[in-house]
């Protein structure tokens, strides 16, 4: 049984929900508090994520990068990554190939 379109929380004052997972594609979209991090971590999985509201304070192996409504970011398979939502209210729509498994049958 997968998690499809069901919010869950991930860390503290950041939830998310898989909004679509195809055979290589995977699409889900998470909403910040102001301050929020999500957790620095890394993955195998190539990352794409745009910013839909507010802003964010992107970690990636050891580099800042400051995203706004409006803009995207890609985070490379392996590369250590974090953020920080800098304003309430913060959202981003994360795509991921190929689709993590790990995240989809919770």
């Amino acid at each position: 049984m997968s998690n499809l379109g069901v919010w869950e929380p991930a860390e503290p004052g950041v939830k998310r929900c898989i909004l679509n997972a195809a055979a290589s594609l995977m699409m889900m979209e998470v909403h910040f508090e102001k301050g929020a991090d999500g957790y620095e971590h890394s993955h195998p999985h190539e990352q794409m994520s745009y910013c839909l509201r507010g802003s964010f304070e992107f970690r990636i192996d050891g580099e800042k990068h400051k995203v706004t409504a409006g803009q995207s970011i890609a985070i490379p398979p392996e590369a250590r990554h974090g953020v920080t939502a800098l304003e309430a209210d913060s959202a981003l729509l994360d795509v991921f190939t190929p689709i993590r498994e790990d995240l989809l049958k919770r």
